[in-house]
């Protein structure tokens, strides 16, 4: 099956959202990346006659530098704060603390909707738009190269590779909710069941000669970290006082978090490895971003059940 990529190359973004859920910080959520394609989807179709629609999106991180501090003996970081302008009476106004980033990030979208003699005039749309007034996780496009347009005629590794190649170095943030789901079965809740691919051991060991070293391991290897992927609904659909947009049915929601992976570009062999895609189930209130069709397939693992 063809398969059309729209390429993003490079794209920084200064001051992105780290708070990517509740109680984890670092590489911002899935779910803001895909609204940020969603986002520069809607904004082409409102300039054209004819819509467009982008299926799926891979994520590929080049450089993250999380605004943290960590001074000589402390035990934790801490957030940098931005420098907000003095109030009437001379003293910093209050605030509340928002963990940042600055990310160099590429996007890879599966669209569909474009004939072949509109595509330079789609590739100027998108750079219009990306430089006028788009967002990516709340943080400001600094910068971006040029988008480029593909077609992959098949899966073969060869032909991934070639349009792979042009992101190096970079990792593709995947999904490993096959993880916590395995480590539930066999009786881990689930904050248990991630925390335990999370953790560091140490241990110490003494040589021949007396001299200790220490080693440092974790459950499994790769860089396995948590991410945000969706969210799951708590209260039935209505309305609430003062919602943003009345004409949209209300709900209150909590963010679902899981277990993913960070893994550079020469190791994907196929194109579905890396592509995102919406997922809704209205019966169980889920709000989801999948990959590897595991949306049909494995419906039961965005609980971790």
């Amino acid at each position: 099956m063809i398969k059309r990529i729209l390429m993003l190359p490079h794209i920084k973004v200064h001051n992105a959202n780290a708070l990517s859920s509740p109680f984890t910080i670092g590489f911002p959520a899935i779910t803001a990346w895909m609204g940020a394609v969603h986002a520069l989807q809607r904004k082409i179709n409102a300039s054209r006659s004819g819509k467009i629609e982008f299926k799926a999106s891979a994520i590929i991180s080049h450089a993250i530098d999380l605004q943290t501090y960590k001074g000589k003996g402390d035990f934790v970081h801490s957030i940098i704060g931005t420098g907000n302008p003095l109030g009437k009476d001379g003293k910093r106004p209050s605030f509340i603390e928002e963990a940042r980033c600055h990310i160099d990030a590429s996007l890879l979208i599966e669209y569909q909707g474009i004939d072949k003699t509109e595509e330079d005039k789609f590739v100027e749309t998108i750079s219009n738009h990306m430089n006028a007034s788009m967002k990516i996780a709340g943080g400001d496009i600094i910068s971006f190269s040029t988008p480029q347009l593909f077609k992959i005629d098949d899966e073969s590794s060869s032909e991934v590779f070639s349009l792979l190649k042009k992101l190096m170095p970079g990792y593709a943030v995947i999904e490993r909710r096959e993880l916590m789901k395995d480590a539930m079965k066999k009786g881990q809740d689930a904050i248990d069941a991630m925390l335990d691919y999370l953790v560091v051991h140490n241990r110490s060991e003494k040589d021949a000669e007396g001299i200790v070293k220490w080693i440092s391991s974790r459950k499994i290897s790769g860089w396995i970290v948590p991410i945000a992927t969706g969210f799951q609904g708590l209260t039935e659909l209505g309305q609430a006082a003062n919602q943003r947009d009345p004409t949209i049915p209300h709900r209150f929601a909590e963010s679902i978090v899981t277990l993913g992976e960070f893994l550079m570009l020469h190791r994907i062999r196929s194109l579905e490895e890396i592509l995102w895609r919406y997922y809704i189930d209205e019966k169980n209130s889920l709000y989801a971003c999948q990959q590897n069709d595991s949306a049909v397939n494995n419906q039961q693992l965005i609980l971790g059940e």
